[in-house]
């Protein structure tokens, strides 16, 4: 039978290069470069060069704020803390409800940084009793939320209000550290 020349005959597929074949599959790769990485830590950590760096403790002023039996349930108390500038201005709280960082015997007195942590925004006098909430900032409208530890709860923040370490000496009532960084410094005891 003769072939017509109009049909065409596949072609035989071409065959691949074989190169080296790889010795590690993708779970050996990964366990391995695991135990690689975790060596060198401990390796490192253990190195006599962590010993000579020292740890830096921020050392914050004690400073007396108001008398516990004094405050009066949802009316903040303004104060300035850990210095005198404008910008760490303040608010202490009796809440009415228990909060995180709170004291007293209800857990309920907090004190956060009036500074908004979005752009800098001033938000005195925007304390929401009902809500036990501070904002809206006027820039862009950020609330925080001040009995889980000064959370955003709306708004273009992305960080907590920086929360006002407090401590209870019998009636008194001292501001003793910050927990966050205020807005615009990279060190809250630069002043």
């Amino acid at each position: 039978m003769a072939e017509n020349p109009r049909i065409l005959q596949p072609e035989p597929p071409a065959q691949k290069p074989q190169g080296p074949k790889c010795l590690l599959n993708r779970r050996d790769f990964l366990l391995s470069s695991g135990i690689a990485t975790f060596t060198v830590m401990v390796a490192v950590k253990a190195g006599p060069a962590m010993a000579r760096i020292p740890a830096v403790v921020a050392t914050y002023p004690r400073k007396k704020i108001a008398k516990l039996s004094e405050l009066k349930q949802d009316e903040p108390v303004d104060f300035n803390y850990p210095d005198e500038e404008s910008y760490s201005d303040s608010l202490l709280v009796k809440l009415g409800t228990p909060a995180g960082g709170g004291i007293g015997p209800d857990s309920d007195v907090v004190a956060f940084n009036y500074i908004c942590t979005h752009q800098g925004g001033p938000m005195q006098g925007t304390y929401q009793a009902a809500d036990k909430a501070l904002g809206p900032c006027p820039l862009h409208l950020t609330t925080y939320d001040l009995t889980r530890h000064g959370i955003f709860i709306s708004g273009q923040a992305y960080q907590s209000l920086p929360q006002v370490l407090l401590e209870l000496d019998g009636d008194d009532v001292y501001a003793v550290g910050m927990f966050g960084l205020i807005y615009g410094r990279y060190d809250n005891l630069q002043g």
